[in-house]
């Protein structure tokens, strides 16, 4: 099988491109490196007979055009990712969450791909004070991201139903694991209380998040990939609930620290309390999540722990600019 994988140099793009690679695909990684795309993050399967690389965008429609040229699915992580970001600059959102997406439908639907596959987010249903979303609910995004994220699976929706295309919507829960940017909750304040630093915590803390290790993330797109039936959407949740004040003291406790240092801080706006999948859709697949939290917590610690070469030329320079200018007035 040969993949398109956008996003492929991203976190969980990076982590599906090796394990499509595993199991035998071919792969094109097109990826526009952004700040989050490191080609670090695939650097060990850069000279695989079977990996190819594409720097271009993807609402580039002659690069994108080319690429697709030969390949049997597409998979679609690329995509401005961080809500944070959005309520600063929404603009990159739109261009590459919902323009960039409808141009990749267009070359896939004039290529004859066979299917593509949108990686979305548990994001664009809102928050739910109890319960869990199903797939079948009405979407609801509170900020520009999720509400970009939504534009790009109404895209994906649509081309199916006017044009008849095979396409498939994973909407995933948060996802941690090893290479994932240090902007997000976890990487973040591992990373902050390795050195010491203050840990932000929006509001009193108790927004709510369902939590998934990236592998199983990766596993559940897999099973929607082959398995998914054309048309239809899948949440891929980790089924693991904790307020973000727990995750706190949880990094803390593995990272040596004390409570001294978390940090308060004026909530964001239109900030969701609580998201939840229910995932009996994508489990009837025969897929589930291997990884117990705390296990995959621990093992996540661990690899930034020892993994500062990684991490720490990327907060500097455009990460300190942004870092400032989030954080610096609260």
């Amino acid at each position: 099988m040969k993949l398109l994988v956008t996003g492929g140099c991203g976190f969980i793009g990076s982590a599906f491109v090796h394990m499509a690679i595993e199991r035998g695909a071919e792969v094109v990684n097109l990826d526009k490196l952004t700040y989050a795309g490191n080609p670090e993050n695939v650097a060990d399967v850069a000279d695989h007979p079977a990996y190819s690389f594409v720097h271009a965008d993807i609402a580039d429609a002659e690069a994108v055009a080319e690429a697709v040229k030969g390949v049997d699915a597409v998979v679609n992580f690329a995509a401005e990712s961080h809500v944070d970001r959005s309520i600063l600059d929404p603009g990159e959102f739109i261009q590459t969450d919902v323009l960039g997406t409808a141009v990749l439908l267009d070359a896939c639907r004039t290529a004859g791909v066979g299917r593509f596959l949108q990686v979305s987010t548990d994001e664009v249903y809102g928050s739910i004070p109890s319960g869990a979303f199903k797939e079948t609910d009405p979407i609801n995004p509170s900020s520009p991201y999720s509400a970009s994220k939504a534009g790009g699976d109404l895209q994906v929706l649509a081309w199916h139903r006017t044009y008849g295309m095979d396409v498939v919507i994973t909407r995933g829960s948060n996802t941690f694991g090893p290479r994932q940017y240090p902007e997000k909750l976890i990487p973040l304040f591992v990373t902050n209380a390795l050195d010491g630093l203050s840990l932000p915590v929006y509001g009193d803390g108790m927004q709510v998040r369902d939590w998934i290790f990236a592998d199983d993330h990766c596993e559940g797109i897999w099973t929607a990939l082959h398995s998914g039936a054309a048309g239809e959407v899948y949440n891929v949740g980790g089924g693991y609930e904790a307020p973000n004040i727990e995750i706190t003291q949880r990094i803390l406790e593995l990272t040596g620290r004390d409570e001294s240092l978390i940090a308060h801080v004026e909530d964001r706006p239109g900030h969701d309390r609580r998201y939840a999948l229910d995932t009996t859709r994508l489990r009837e697949l025969g897929w589930e999540p291997s990884r117990g939290f705390p296990e995959a917590l621990a093992q996540t610690v661990e690899w930034y722990t020892s993994r500062r070469e990684w991490w720490e030329p990327i907060k500097s320079g455009e990460y300190r600019a942004y870092y400032e200018r989030q954080y610096g007035g609260r």
